[in-house]
C-alpha cells in the first residue's frame, strides 16, 4: 500500500509534501516529466482535465499547465526548470496565472528509492508566510491525494 500523503511546514515560508509510491524511481520521475503521463494524473479532484501540458525539460526550459473544469473554468500556471538531476531531483519556479500567492514559488522535488518503492518529497518555498498560510487553508491536500491516487493506478499499469 502507498503511504498516506503528509504535509508539513518548515520555517516561515515552506510546505513539505511527502508521499510514497510502489514503483521504481525512474517510473515516478517519468510520470512527473512526460506530458502524456502528467495529463493522466495531475488533475486534482473530480471533473478536471489538462488540455495544456507543455514541458521543455532542460535547465532554463519552461513548463506550462492549464487545467479545465467540466463547467468551463480554467486554471493555468507555469515556470522554469532551475535544476534537473534525473531521476532524483527537479527544481522549478511556479507562478499561477491568477497570482493568488503573491509571487513566484520555488518547488524542489526529491525522489528517493528504497526496496522498489519511491518516496517523493516536494518542498515549496513561497514568497511570504502569508502566502504559505493561504495555500494551507485551501483543499490542496485533497486535490493532491486525488492526483496521487491516479498516479498509483498509472504506475501499477506500467509496472
Amino acid at each position: 500500500m502507498p503511504a498516506k500523503l503528509t504535509i508539513e511546514t518548515r520555517g516561515d515560508r515552506e510546505v513539505v509534501i511527502i508521499r510514497a509510491f510502489n514503483a521504481p524511481r525512474d517510473m515516478v520521475f517519468e510520470a512527473h516529466t512526460k506530458p502524456a503521463l502528467l495529463r493522466r494524473w495531475l488533475l486534482g479532484p473530480g471533473d478536471w482535465t489538462m488540455p495544456v501540458c507543455e514541458i521543455d525539460l532542460r535547465v532554463g526550459g519552461s513548463y506550462r499547465y492549464v487545467w479545465r473544469h467540466a463547467d468551463g473554468r480554467e486554471m493555468g500556471m507555469g515556470g522554469v526548470y532551475r535544476e534537473i538531476v534525473a531521476p532524483e531531483r527537479i527544481v522549478t519556479t511556479e507562478l499561477f496565472d491568477e497570482d493568488w500567492t503573491n509571487g513566484e514559488a520555488v518547488t524542489t522535488l526529491v525522489l528517493t528509492a528504497k526496496g522498489g518503492r519511491t518516496t517523493a518529497v516536494s518542498t515549496v518555498l513561497y514568497s511570504s508566510r502569508a502566502a504559505r498560510d493561504a495555500v494551507l487553508k485551501t483543499p490542496m491536500a485533497d486535490g493532491m491525494e486525488a492526483g496521487y491516487a491516479r498516479l498509483d493506478e498509472l504506475l501499477a499499469q506500467h509496472g
